[in-house]
């Protein structure tokens, strides 16, 4: 695979900052570095200057533009779906031309890869926004991700597996974390996430149809992981380490939180009986008891019974005790590559 830093996204002029929000400290002259992560479900941008060993954040976006809405059904992106990321995407050209970056990297996912208009789509963003949009592959955005959050897998002498539950697909990656950085051993990309998974097999919302719905959805995880189940190692103890909305949400539900906190819920370690105990409760849940939720709401209720159902398939085939939790992963990769780090 490329290394992202030798094709970056550099704008011709790099404006100054904005002269309301001046930069102030022994950062104000660094140079600032963007990553920008369209999922399927998201739109995401990060920028950060260098500092120490790893980099700190200048300013971050994060919107809910839901890009892969009606793709499994039709194979095309929507116009709706394609003017709400075009929104987001007007909002995060603002704040790079508001800001000294010198390099970006902007990336697209599943959705921009199974879509039969995705690079049109590509080209439009680029003409409204002048954000240069690249369709990475499943394993470039595998491996940006383990890069990205590395630092938060547990100890260990065992083989670790790190995982990103995203809209259109779920990425998982098995590393060998003896050196500094950690070194892929192998990795499997399945075509479902929350938004495919959803479109694919949900149901009605009385108790029956739920219980259906969970269950076809278990077993389409089952499947799209099965040939990766059945490279697995044999290890005396499992280490996971998961990276996504669906395990960043279920962490703040364990800890009961009243309003999502990053600084709480990044690096948290959960026992993985509780996670699933909290999965299948929230599954058993109708629409409307589900929004009701902190952290959940109306935003993410339709969508995170898909990500227990893939959560709770990773823990039968990866069966560790505890489940690291971060919110972290491919900008950071992104950004940790831009800054020269090494790619796992």
């Amino acid at each position: 695979m490329g290394n992202f830093a030798r094709q970056p996204y550099r704008q011709a002029r790099p404006a100054r900052p904005a002269p309301t929000r001046p930069p102030r400290g022994r950062w104000a002259d660094a140079q600032a570095y963007a990553a920008l992560d369209l999922g399927t479900n998201n739109c995401r941008l990060l920028i950060a200057r260098p500092q120490g060993g790893g980099f700190a954040v200048v300013d971050a976006f994060s919107r809910i533009v839901r890009l892969g809405e009606g793709l499994a059904a039709s194979g095309r992106l929507s116009d709706a779906a394609i003017d709400r990321t075009i929104a987001a995407l007007r909002v995060c050209a603002d704040k790079l031309k508001r800001r000294n970056v010198v390099l970006a990297r902007s990336v697209a996912t599943e959705a921009c890869r199974r879509a039969i208009n995705g690079t049109d789509f590509i080209e439009r963003a680029h003409a409204e926004t002048g954000i240069r949009l690249d369709i990475i592959s499943a394993e470039e955005e595998a491996r940006l991700a383990v890069l990205g959050c590395h630092a938060l897998i547990e100890p260990g002498a065992d083989p670790a597996l790190v995982f990103d539950i995203g809209g259109g697909s779920t990425e998982l990656v098995l590393v060998d974390t003896q050196g500094a950085v950690p070194r892929v051993l192998d990795w499997h990309s399945m075509p479902w996430g929350v938004v495919s998974l959803t479109e694919s097999a949900g149901g009605s919302d009385d108790a029956e149809g739920r219980a259906a719905a969970y269950a076809r959805m278990r077993t389409l995880a089952a499947a799209g992981m099965a040939r990766f189940a059945a490279r697995l190692p044999q290890v005396e103890r499992p280490r996971l380490l998961g990276t996504s909305g669906t395990v960043t949400t279920l962490g703040s539900v364990h800890l009961g939180l009243s309003h999502y906190d990053r600084n709480t819920v990044d690096g948290l370690i959960a026992p993985a009986a509780a996670m699933r105990a909290i999965s299948r409760s929230i599954a058993a849940k109708s629409l409307a008891e589900r929004a009701q939720i902190p952290c959940i709401g109306t935003e993410r209720a339709d969508l995170v019974v898909a990500g227990c159902a893939i959560l709770e398939t990773i823990l039968d085939l990866w069966p560790a005790e505890r489940l690291g939790i971060a919110d972290r992963g491919i900008r950071e990769g992104i950004l940790r590559r831009l800054m020269g780090e090494t790619t796992p």
